[in-house]
C-alpha cells in the first residue's frame, strides 16, 4: 500500500510496528510488522489504540485509512508466538486489549476505510469488520479462523460478521474457520470493493479523498446516525436521524455548502 519499495526490510523495521501519516485531511495507519505477518503484538496493539485515541480528538482529520505498509499479509491476527510465552492471566489481558483496540477503531467518529491488500485472519479480519468501508484484494484470503484453534472470535467477530452478511453465512464461516477469497467476500457482502492487489493503493486513496471532500461534521453525523440505528425499529432510527441532522443544521459548513453550490465552486469546509 504505502510507497515503501525503495526501503529495505531493515529500514521498515526501524520505523516501528505502526507507521502513521496525515495527508489531505486523511489519517493513514500502516501496519509495519512484515517479518511477523503484521500479527497483533502487544506493542502494535498499544500503538494502534493510542493512535485511535489521538485521531478521535483531531478535528483536522476527516477520514481514517487502515492498511499495511508492505507484504502479502494485511494482518495474521493474534501474535501466537508472543501468546505462547504468556501466563494465563497475561493472555486474558491481551485478549481484552485486542477487543479494546478493535472497539477504539470502530468507535472513531470519522469514517474508517480498511484497505486489506493481503490476507487477513482472526483478529486481522475483526479489525476489517470494525471499519466502515472495506477494500479487499481479489485473490487474497480472509477468514475468522479461531475455531480451528479451539477458541472463538473474541474481538467482535461473532457480533459484527452476522450483522454484515447475515447469521447463517456468518455461522458457516465461523464454525468451519474457512478462508475465502476477496472476490467471494465481495459476493457475500463482506467487503464493499474487491480489486486487484496492484490497484489497491490507488483505489483506497481515491475513496479517502472523495470522502474527505464532504463536510466533516456531516460525515460524522451520518456515521453516528447509521451506527446508532442499525438494530432499532425504523421509527426510532428516523428519530435519531432527525436528531443527528439537527446537530449540523446551524453550522458554518452547511452555509458554505449552499454558497458553493450557488456559486458553482468547490466548497471549503472547516469543520465548524
Amino acid at each position: 500500500m504505502k510507497e515503501t519499495t525503495s526501503l529495505s526490510l531493515n529500514d521498515l523495521l526501524k520505523q516501528g510496528p505502526l507507521i502513521t501519516a496525515v495527508e489531505d485531511h486523511c489519517a493513514w495507519l500502516y501496519f509495519n510488522r512484515p517479518e511477523a505477518a503484521n500479527a497483533l503484538s502487544l506493542k502494535l496493539l498499544k500503538a494502534l489504540k493510542a493512535q485511535c485515541e489521538k485521531i478521535k480528538e483531531d478535528r483536522d482529520i476527516r477520514v481514517v485509512v487502515l492498511t499495511a505498509a508492505t507484504g502479502k499479509v494485511f494482518c495474521a491476527g493474534a501474535d501466537l508466538k508472543e501468546r505462547a510465552a504468556m501466563t494465563e492471566e497475561e493472555a486474558i489481558e491481551t485478549v481484552k486489549l485486542i477487543g479494546e483496540t478493535v472497539e477504539a477503531l470502530a468507535s472513531l467518529p470519522q469514517p474508517v476505510i480498511v484497505a486489506a491488500a493481503g490476507h487477513a485472519f482472526g483478529g486481522g479480519l475483526e479489525l476489517c469488520l470494525a471499519g466502515d468501508v472495506r477494500l479487499f484484494a481479489k485473490d487474497a484470503q480472509y477468514g475468522l479462523t479461531e475455531t480451528r484453534l479451539a477458541i472463538i472470535p473474541g474481538a467482535g467477530g461473532t457480533q459484527r460478521l452476522p450483522r454484515l452478511i447475515g447469521p447463517g453465512k456468518a455461522k458457516e464461516l465461523i464454525y468451519t474457520g474457512r478462508r475465502i477469497s476477496g472476490a467471494e467476500a465481495y459476493a457475500i457482502g463482506l467487503c464493499e470493493h474487491a480489486v486487484p492487489v496492484e490497484e489497491m493503493a490507488t483505489a483506497a486513496r481515491a475513496l479517502a479523498i472523495e470522502m474527505a471532500q464532504s463536510g466533516p461534521l456531516a460525515l460524522q453525523a451520518a456515521k453516528q446516525a447509521i451506527d446508532a440505528s442499525a438494530d432499532l425499529p425504523l421509527a426510532e432510527g428516523l428519530r435519531r436521524e432527525h436528531k443527528a441532522y439537527q446537530t449540523i443544521l446551524h453550522t458554518n459548513d452547511r452555509l458554505e455548502g449552499l454558497a458553493a453550490f450557488k456559486e458553482k465552486r468547490q466548497p471549503i469546509y472547516k469543520g465548524n
